[in-house]
């Protein structure tokens, strides 16, 4: 069989499943914490009386983010590496989201330790998803806009998303300077650290919205 006759598999799938795992990773952790009495119940993207981290640091809470977030993690390298052959380069991009993934899986593997070790581990991990993650996705929005590899509108969604994202991490620095009392500074960084989640895995939701308009698939080679 040839590959122009080999079966192809649809690659938007699994964007899509990176914004589902950790959608419900953090939001069904958030609800068994709150049943197993380790956090307030509030709105967090409203109320911001717990950070995603202590939303999923106790118990059976902690057990399902783990066990969802870290295959999502794996799945976020995959996608990387996917949208570099696809794209037909962008090296750059790839280490970026490749990093950006490893430093998810530090963050859910540790996520619930104690020691200053482990909260040093947690917070570069914090940081350096989002921060790598946010430019491997600038990158592939570059790329694709160029080559013309997805649509206007699509290209478009992400914008704006990504924006959003900047305005969040200006408006959590501008918080951090000008909120004096540490608990209100707590709950800004809360409510930003939910919309800024929410806004990140949102994104891979496009791009699979992207990949399915212009049906995006690998072909499966087998055997004549």
């Amino acid at each position: 069989m040839s590959a122009h006759d080999a079966p192809r598999l649809p690659l938007w799938p699994l964007p899509l499943l990176i914004t589902l795992l950790f959608v419900v990773a953090a939001h069904a952790a958030y609800l068994l914490s709150i049943h197993g009495g380790h956090v307030p119940a509030c709105i967090p993207y409203l109320d911001g009386c717990v950070s995603i981290s202590r939303a999923a640091r106790h118990g059976w809470g902690n057990h399902l983010f783990q066990l969802l977030v870290i295959p999502c993690a794996v799945l976020h390298a995959l996608v990387w590496w996917l949208a570099m052959r696809w794209l037909r380069g962008g090296r750059a991009m790839l280490v970026l989201g490749v990093l950006s993934a490893i430093a998810l899986a530090v963050y859910a593997t540790f996520l619930g330790t104690e020691g200053e070790a482990y909260r040093f581990l947690r917070r570069y991990g914090v940081v350096v998803y989002f921060g790598f993650g946010y430019l491997a996705q600038l990158a592939l929005m570059r790329r694709a806009s160029l080559t013309k590899a997805l649509a206007a509108g699509v290209i478009a969604s992400m914008s704006w998303i990504s924006i959003a994202m900047l305005a969040l991490g200006v408006a959590n620095v501008v918080a951090g300077v000008v909120v004096d009392e540490p608990s209100e500074k707590d709950r800004w960084e809360n409510v930003f650290e939910w919309w800024l989640g929410l806004l990140m895995v949102g994104w891979y939701a496009v791009l699979a919205s992207g990949w399915r308009r212009r049906h995006v698939a690998i072909a499966l080679q087998t055997d004549a």
